[in-house]
């Protein structure tokens, strides 16, 4: 199960036809074809099938070269052979890998480019391709001071999908990530700092003094300013320190009230609205100028303020009074009260601004605004305790404390005189109040494909995902060695960005020639396109240490079945292919102690290598490779597992 969720569904129908059955559709030659492309548009084309393929790999650097180390973008745009107009929606999938003309030689350019598209779509830990431009990663928060990096499509061993672990130097609280997902900022409330993650090498990059216990950080729209809540004891400490997004300095700390802080925005990014919640007010912010404008009276304990893009208005909950207050974002007037039931919490709107979703944490309830005509509309029975809420395209998902079920409202059943829709779903065994030391950052993730949703659950330390349409989660992730307390995710793949045009941005890898392979599920298309990186001019760099790449048809086979190991050693960032080491051997052995026993592995092709073994006894062997001329252990760290059972299937 694991292994699906991570490929759009544009590329799952290909990839299982391709792994379970084994054979490939045989598509017609691509042909050179004459299509109709924007003037500025330099690079290949391909037409199969009816459908017009035209790839470049278009370079930032203003000379127009693609050079190792710089960055460029690389575009696909999928068109109608016959009237021309733009595919929409189709997800392609790529992935960039160095090219191999030893497999290309042996077994034809477009034989050798689909079996490298199989073997990426089978998502093995040990044969990645250099670039997945398919991809996405899911960042766990541990109650510690860490965050846990899975990727939701591979399994070691079946056991985990635990990729990397980034410190950091105190526990976190809440986090926010801009819309192309390269940085993280996380607050970090003991250490009186936003910790700043490249989220493309998982490492801490800076951290950044925030102000006196930050918690609450917020991103305006045009990402400029990232707005860290202070929850200071100290009155002229307490309200919010603005940071600057690129040069990562605070610019200013405004004493915006007393009590905890949530940040909200104008959709123009001129406004900021900061909620005090034991002053009983929201300090309306100038960013421009970064002054306090105005002090709002909103009621006796503002809990969380929302906009809604659709009304142009900022929506103020008070639990002590049972209220949300409307305030228009332009003139600062007091549009209405919407007088509710005391216990009043957090309030979120759908993407479109119509729909606010305001929880009740007394009464278990959610009450439906319409940001139309700023009614109450709709009172709901959600999960218990509910304490948070986030938003599909389709559907509100609400958390509760008290339960692990997530309730599911259906936003299109939403309407004044119309009967809502909700459903739900259990989301591990216990309510996540049983955990205790709960953040401020959201235990729901929305997917890339905004269809499904991520769910952690603190007690049994598992993060769920579930699809829409789904009666229940379909997978499972644990957290081993941390305790998760909250999710996000980390976006790679491609995006359309405009109708037919799928795009995203590459750090361009060490110089050489390289396989752009493109794979489009109907029709079924195959290609890999060529792509040559220069040298950047600089010395000579040091090609760094070899590395093994696991190629493992399958991870669980019958017990005396015959079973060969296939491997690749590779060298430095670009993955270069080591052949010609003669004194490869695989090392195995069966889990938790046994002798190990050594095989020779012979090259069968370009630094591709062989070695059959014998798996005599039920269990999981480990899989080493060594070899004395790299180092006997050059690789330790990398190792794959094969489970041997009287039933591969079970």
């Amino acid at each position: 199960m694991n292994r699906i969720i991570r490929i759009s569904a544009g590329v799952l129908l290909v990839a299982g036809a391709l792994i379970s059955f084994g054979v490939w559709r045989t598509a017609p030659s691509a042909m050179l074809s004459e299509v109709a492309l924007p003037d500025t548009w330099s690079g290949q084309t391909l037409a199969r099938d009816g459908v017009n393929v035209a790839f470049q790999l278009k370079p930032l650097a203003s000379d127009g070269k693609l050079r190792e180390g710089e960055f460029a973008d690389v575009q696909f745009r999928v068109t109608d052979g016959a009237s021309g107009q733009p595919l929409s929606g189709v997800a392609p999938g790529a992935w960039i890998d160095p090219q191999t003309l030893a497999a290309d030689q042996a077994q034809g350019r477009d034989k050798s480019c689909k079996s490298r598209v199989g073997t990426f779509l089978k998502s093995n830990i040990g044969a990645r391709p250099l670039l997945d431009l398919n991809s996405y990663f899911l960042l766990v928060m541990n109650r510690d001071a860490s965050i846990a990096v899975v990727d939701p499509s591979v399994s070691v061993g079946g056991i985990t999908s635990t990729l990397a672990r980034i410190e950091l130097k105190q526990p976190p609280m809440d986090w926010v990530t801009p819309k192309d997902n390269k940085r993280v900022f996380v607050s970090m409330p003991a250490a009186g700092e936003v910790a700043v993650i490249d989220s493309e090498q998982f490492k801490v990059i800076d951290a950044v003094a925030a102000g006196s216990q930050p918690v609450r950080v917020a991103l305006q729209p045009d990402e400029r300013l990232l707005w860290v809540g202070n929850n200071a004891t100290q009155a002229e400490e307490s309200g919010v320190t603005v940071i600057d997004t690129q040069s990562l300095k605070p610019l200013k700390h405004l004493a915006t009230g007393r009590g905890h802080h949530e940040i909200s925005f104008s959709k123009d990014s001129r406004f900021a609205f900061v909620s005090n919640r034991d002053d009983g007010t929201l300090s309306v912010i100038d960013v421009a100028s970064l002054n306090i404008l105005r002090q709002l009276k909103t009621g006796s304990s503002p809990l969380s303020v929302a906009y809604s893009p659709l009304s142009g208005a900022v929506y103020v909950a008070d639990g002590k009074d049972g209220s949300v207050t409307v305030i228009d974002a332009i003139s600062h007037a007091v549009r209405r009260v919407i007088k509710l039931q005391q216990g009043l919490g957090p309030m979120g709107f759908s993407a479109d601004g119509r729909f606010g979703v305001v929880l009740n944490t007394v009464e278990n309830r959610a009450t439906v605004i319409d940001a139309a005509n700023d009614a109450a509309i709709h009172d709901l029975d959600v999960s218990a305790e509910p304490y948070q809420v986030v938003f599909t395209k389709a559907y509100a998902y609400v958390r509760g404390l008290a339960s692990p079920k997530v309730t599911m409202i259906n936003l299109a059943s939403l309407g004044e005189g119309r009967q809502p829709i909700s459903q739900g779903f259990e989301a591990g065994p216990q309510p996540p109040r049983l955990a205790g030391d709960l953040p401020l950052a959201s235990s729901l993730a929305v997917s890339r494909d905004d269809n499904a949703v991520f769910v952690v659950n603190p007690v049994d330390n598992t993060t769920y995902f579930y699809a829409e349409g789904m009666n229940a989660p379909m997978s499972g992730y644990p957290n081993r060695g941390q305790i998760a307390r909250a999710a996000m995710v980390i976006d790679r793949s491609l995006r359309e960005v405009s109708p037919g045009l799928y795009s995203t941005r590459v750090k361009l890898p060490l110089a050489g020639t390289f396989d752009v392979a493109f794979l489009l599920n109907q029709p079924n298309i195959i290609h890999c396109f060529t792509a040559q990186i220069e040298d950047d001019g600089k010395p000579q760099k040091h090609v760094g240490k070899p590395k093994v790449e696991f190629l493992l048809d399958k991870t669980a086979v019958a017990l005396n079945d015959p079973y060969v190991v296939r491997f690749r050693i590779v060298q430095g960032k670009q993955k270069l292919q080591r052949s010609g080491v003669k004194d490869v051997q695989l090392r195995y052995f069966l889990a938790p102690t046994s002798r190990p026993r050594e095989v020779a592995a012979l090259e069968v092709a370009d630094g591709v290598y062989e070695a059959p073994v014998t798996l005599d006894r039920s269990g999981a062997w480990y899989l080493h490779v060594r070899a004395a001329s790299l180092g006997a252990g050059f690789d330790d760290q990398t190792f794959a597992s094969v489970r041997v059972t009287p039933d591969p299937t079970r």
